[in-house]
C-alpha cells in the first residue's frame, strides 16, 4: 500500500531545502547545511503542527473572574464538548 506524505511534510521539506540551498550558496561545508537543514525540516514540521492543532482546538474556560482553569479539546463530538464546558464551569477548585 502506498502512503502519501501529507501536506505538512512537503511544505517543511520544502522549506528546509530552501533554506539548504542557501547555505550551500554561501559555501557552508555539507555536514553542516545537512544538520541545519534537518534542524529547519523538524522545527518548520512542529510549528505547522501546531498552528493547525491550535485552528482545530476548541477552549472552554471556567466563567469566573481570576479562574485560569481551562480546557482544550481536539478530535471532539458536540456531547463531549458540552460536558467539558459543564466540568470547566464547576471545577472542584470551586467547591
Amino acid at each position: 500500500m502506498k502512503r502519501r506524505l501529507p501536506l505538512t511534510e512537503i511544505i517543511a521539506a520544502g522549506m528546509a531545502a530552501y533554506i539548504g540551498y542557501q547555505l550551500d550558496s554561501y559555501g557552508v561545508p555539507l555536514v553542516m547545511t545537512l544538520a541545519s537543514s534537518l534542524a529547519m525540516f523538524l522545527a518548520f514540521r512542529d510549528a505547522i503542527h501546531q498552528f493547525t492543532g491550535v485552528a482545530r482546538a476548541v477552549t472552554h474556560r471556567c466563567p469566573d473572574r481570576g479562574c485560569d482553569f481551562m480546557v482544550r479539546l481536539t478530535g471532539r463530538s458536540a456531547a463531549e464538548s458540552r460536558r467539558w464546558q459543564e466540568i470547566a464551569a464547576a471545577h472542584p477548585r470551586h467547591q
